[in-house]
């Protein structure tokens, strides 16, 4: 009895240590396993959980493999139950919603990595894809995030006409779009660049603004506006514009002639 007692003064001491260590300084210097052993305690304080966030670790070899493991392959770990998962869920969706309450705060200010970050967890390990719009206010604040498509996205898929009756609906002044490639590459193909050059003329005819496409991949993204290519767009629209005015003016006047 007394030999229990110490083990369990032991792992007590262990867990309360771990706890100041987090307090004093973060996650700086914490191992991956040490992680996820904190977590772990957070459904079953009183229980020593080293082995087990060990093992989860091996298993789904990385943190970020831990933290995206289904529920029931989580607790085929022998020492984790339901009250264990609940600390790693419980982290992840707190993570999820504050960076979803800090971008829908604050202006998106151009930032094509605080939109990666704000997605990048609920886009990344999917297999398929999903094209998402973000709809924003006159002051680039989001009104608004939609799925619009999921599947293998084409220009047959992603109706412009759609998007731009959401964003007049909720009464947007422009629009970010973000779709992920499971692949893990964020290079765009040639459907992507054609998706996103007809997607620029349709908003600009109702004088919505596109601010950004991305693409994202495996803890990288492809920036179409880092890249200078929303921007290029618009220019051919523009000139597109103006020749079509041009075409037009030239035929009244025949017209008028006559």
């Amino acid at each position: 009895m007394r030999g229990r007692n110490r083990i369990l003064r032991k792992d007590q001491g262990h867990r309360e240590r771990l706890r100041e260590k987090f307090l004093r300084g973060g996650l700086a210097g914490f191992l991956d396993y040490e992680i996820i052993e904190l977590l772990l305690t957070l459904g079953t304080p009183r229980k020593d959980c080293k082995q087990q966030a060990k093992e989860a670790l091996k298993t789904f070899q990385s943190l970020r493999g831990v933290l995206e493991a289904p529920d029931d392959e989580l607790q085929k770990i022998r020492g984790i139950g339901l009250y264990n998962v609940f600390g790693l869920k419980l982290i992840q969706e707190i993570s999820r919603r504050f960076l979803k309450e800090k971008m829908v705060s604050k202006p998106y200010c151009q930032s094509s990595k605080e939109v990666f970050d704000y997605l990048y967890h609920s886009l990344r390990d999917l297999k398929k894809e999903k094209f998402k719009v973000l709809f924003l206010d006159a002051k680039n604040h989001i009104l608004k995030e939609k799925t619009i498509f999921e599947g293998t996205v084409d220009s047959s898929a992603v109706y412009p006409r759609e998007i731009v009756k959401e964003a007049l609906r909720c009464d947007a002044s422009s629009l970010i779009f973000v779709h992920n490639h499971p692949s893990g590459d964020p290079e765009p193909s040639a459907s992507d660049r054609e998706i996103t050059r007809e997607l620029v003329f349709a908003a600009s005819v109702m004088q919505l603004k596109v601010l950004d496409h991305i693409i994202i991949g495996n803890n990288r993204f492809f920036s179409f506006a880092d890249e200078g290519l929303i921007e290029e767009y618009g220019i051919m629209f523009h000139d597109f514009n103006k020749r079509s005015y041009g075409k037009r003016k030239e035929m009244c006047k025949v017209l008028l002639q006559k």
